[in-house]
């Protein structure tokens, strides 16, 4: 889905208050009965969940309160997201390490077991077919999560490939957990709140860490990750037991973790600087443009050996044409496809997220830049609605994370 997720949800909240709610209604949800719902579905409704089409799914965009609120909430408290239509896999058997590896730029083989990464599926040009975590549960099973909106041309990549890899004697097969949820529960909250419900010791799990345990008496895969930037986990729990989880993670906050919405997670995830596949990695964009040269390997640099090794390993050593950075702006918020000057007025780039910052109080954004204008400091004219306005290249994250990491 592209464009800006907090600005559909502006729109659908102005034109809520503003029009007759059921014309409304009908032009942003006309397919809903082609929509495929979450088990948490009547639960979003029944707490006051804007419903909206993403990526096939009825999925909420907000809550009862702004969008504002919720993200700022999640960062001072706490925030619980339904992600159930993100696509959880599990590879099994003696090579799906080995098979993984020509398909992703991580070290698979070098994460010790129980820990994971993000990596990137990449194309055989280099570019991205989607961005990933994976987690090494143990030697022979990998545990990912695929995005959405890319889950059927990733698991068709996936299929064909395996299909050759295993006529050629390789041992490994999949299975898709669509008998299975997840949650997101995120801020500083997250870990007290969670605690409530496992007897295992969160404190020991730190930032990218997998276990299977039991929560609220359902056998969960655990995570310590998220896509806000804060401390937090995401909860793979078998789907009969989402709605009595998610209730009671609400229930041990006392009200101060809030159901969280589509539309803050887009806020939360571009103050933290993170991409959004669609928008901010693409087919025809490498891990090395995106910024994301840390998630290739070291031995996978020495080695190559995945799709499109050839011209990414170019690029490092020569470095890439465009970089991904991230700008303020004065002026309205820059968005999706705004043009970005230099001050001479000649094109340098595209934004391709871009918003009104909740925390920061501020417009952020971040786009793609020739190589040599990518400096932190470096001014530049973004186009809004035909207007220039003053942008300067930021470093990002524009929030600090706050990782759980050993100290």
């Amino acid at each position: 889905m592209r464009g800006s997720l907090w600005q559909l949800g502006q729109s659908i909240t102005r034109r809520l208050s503003q029009a007759d709610k059921k014309a409304v209604a009908r032009r942003y949800f006309a397919s809903e009965a082609d929509l495929k719902k979450t088990v948490l579905f009547d639960f979003h409704v029944a707490h006051g969940g804007k419903m909206v089409p993403f990526a096939g799914w009825s999925m909420p965009i907000q809550y009862k309160d702004s969008i504002m609120d919720s993200t700022v909430n999640c960062r001072e408290n706490g925030g619980l997201f339904d992600v159930s239509h993100m696509c959880g896999l599990s590879l099994k058997g003696k090579d799906s390490v080995s098979f993984l590896e020509k398909l992703v730029i991580a070290d698979v083989a070098g994460l010790a077991p129980g820990t994971g990464t993000l990596t990137v599926f990449t194309n055989e040009k280099g570019g991205a077919i989607d961005d990933s975590v994976i987690t090494k549960v143990k030697d022979d099973h990998i545990y990912l999560v695929v995005n959405a909106g890319c889950r059927d041309k990733d698991l068709a990549h996936i299929e064909e490939h395996m299909k050759a890899f295993k006529a050629k004697g390789g041992d490994v097969s999949w299975h898709i957990h669509d008998e299975r949820s997840l949650l997101a529960l995120q801020g500083p909250l997250a870990a007290p709140v969670l605690q409530h419900l496992t007897k295992d010791d969160l404190s020991k799990i730190y930032f990218g860490e997998f276990r299977i345990l039991d929560i609220n008496g359902a056998t969960c895969f655990l995570t310590r990750t998220g896509y806000t930037g804060e401390d937090g986990f995401e909860i793979s729990v078998p789907s009969e037991n989402a709605l009595d989880l998610a209730k009671a993670i609400l229930e041990k906050s006392e009200g101060k973790v809030r159901l969280t919405g589509l539309g803050a997670r887009d806020s939360l995830r571009l103050e933290a600087g993170l991409c959004l596949y669609g928008n901010d990695m693409e087919q025809h964009i490498s891990p090395v443009e995106a910024g994301l040269t840390w998630a290739i390997g070291k031995r996978r640099r020495a080695e190559g050996g995945f799709l499109g090794a050839e011209v990414i390993l170019k690029q490092l050593a020569e470095g890439p044409s465009i970089r991904r950075v991230g700008f303020t702006s004065t002026g309205p918020p820059p968005r999706s496809h705004s043009e970005i000057q230099d001050e001479k007025g000649n094109n340098i780039g595209e934004i391709t997220s871009g918003g009104f910052s909740p925390c920061l109080k501020k417009n952020i954004a971040m786009g793609y830049v020739k190589s040599g204008l990518h400096k932190a400091g470096t001014k530049a004219k973004i186009l809004v609605r035909g207007k220039a306005y003053d942008g300067v290249v930021t470093k990002m994250p524009f929030i600090p994370t706050k990782y759980y990491k050993p100290s």
